[in-house]
C-alpha cells in the first residue's frame, strides 16, 4: 500500500497556480496601463462621491471620508474577486476537451481553483502600488491591526463564496453549453446587491433588510463594513458566521452539481 503524501498531492496544483501567475505577468505593458487606469478610477470615485455629498445625495450614517474609503477599497477588492478561474469550464465544454480532462489523474475542480488562485496572486501584487498611490491620492482610512485582521478573514471567506458562486454558474454549461447570460445577471446582482457599487445602507427599509441577508452581501458588503467600522466589534462573530454559512451552502451545492455534471459526461460519452 502506498502511503498518502499531502505534499505530493498539493504539488501539481501549486505548479498550476505558478504557471497561471506567469501567464498573467507576460504582458508587462498591460500591467502598467491597468495600474494607471486604477489610479484614474480612484480619483474619479473621489470626485463623484464628493459631488454627491455636496448635494446631500448620500447616506447620513457614513461620512464622506468613510465613503471614499469604502469605494476605493471596494474597487481594489474587485480586481481580485472579478478573476474567474472557473471560466475555463465553459470553454472546455464547448471545445469538447472536458471529457479527456476528467480522465486525467487530477482533481479537476481543485485545478480550476489553483488556476484562478495563481491569477489572483498576480492581480494582488499589482494592487500594492495602486494602493500606495490611492493612499497618497485620496488618503483612505487605515483601520487598526485588529480590524485589518478581521477584515482579512472576512475577505478570504468572501473570496471562497465568490469562487463557488462562479463555479456553479460555469458548471451550468454542462447542460446549456453557454453561460454568458446567467453570468451577466449574477455578476450584476453580485456587484449591485452585494455592496460593491453602493453600500447596502442606500437601500431603504425592508429592501435593505433583504439585500443584507442575500449571499451577495457575504462577498463585498461584510468585509467592507468591517473595514470602515460600520459594523461594531460585537457584530463581527455573527457577520463572519453568516459568511461561513453561505460558503458551506455554495460548497455543498458545488459538490452536488459537479457530481451530476460528471455523470452526464460519462453517460453521453458512452
Amino acid at each position: 500500500m502506498v502511503a498518502f503524501a499531502p505534499g505530493r498531492f498539493i504539488e501539481p496544483y501549486v505548479e498550476f497556480a505558478r504557471k497561471a501567475f506567469s501567464r498573467e505577468a507576460t504582458y508587462r505593458f498591460e500591467v502598467l496601463t491597468s495600474i494607471g487606469s486604477l489610479v484614474l478610477r480612484v480619483y474619479l470615485l473621489r470626485s463623484v462621491w464628493t459631488a454627491l455629498y455636496a448635494q446631500n445625495a448620500a447616506p447620513a450614517d457614513i461620512p464622506l471620508h468613510s465613503m471614499i474609503t469604502y469605494a476605493t477599497v471596494a474597487l481594489l477588492m474587485s480586481l481580485i474577486l472579478e478573476v474567474d478561474g472557473t471560466r475555463s469550464i465553459r470553454d472546455k465544454i464547448r471545445e469538447g476537451t472536458i471529457a479527456t480532462d476528467l480522465m486525467k489523474p487530477i482533481d479537476l475542480p481543485l485545478y480550476f481553483f489553483s488556476e484562478g488562485f495563481g491569477q489572483t496572486m498576480f492581480h494582488a501584487l499589482t494592487i500594492l502600488p495602486s494602493l500606495l498611490l490611492a493612499l497618497l491620492l485620496v488618503h483612505i482610512d487605515v483601520p487598526s491591526l485588529a480590524t485589518l485582521a478581521v477584515f482579512g478573514s472576512s475577505f478570504v471567506l468572501g473570496y471562497f463564496v465568490n469562487f463557488f458562486l462562479n463555479f456553479l454558474m460555469n458548471s451550468v454549461a454542462f447542460w446549456t453549453l453557454e453561460t454568458f447570460a446567467i453570468q451577466l445577471m449574477v455578476r450584476w446582482a453580485s456587484d449591485f446587491l452585494g455592496g460593491q457599487i453602493l453600500p447596502l445602507s442606500f437601500f431603504p427599509g425592508a429592501l435593505g433588510w433583504i439585500v443584507e441577508r442575500l449571499p451577495f452581501a457575504a462577498i463585498y458588503s461584510t468585509p467592507l463594513r468591517i473595514y470602515i467600522g460600520e459594523l461594531p466589534q460585537s457584530a463581527w462573530p455573527g457577520a463572519l458566521a453568516a459568511q461561513a454559512l453561505w460558503l458551506a451552502i455554495f460548497a455543498g451545492l458545488s459538490v452536488v452539481v459537479w457530481r451530476a455534471a460528471s455523470r452526464r459526461v460519462v453517460v453521453q460519452g458512452g
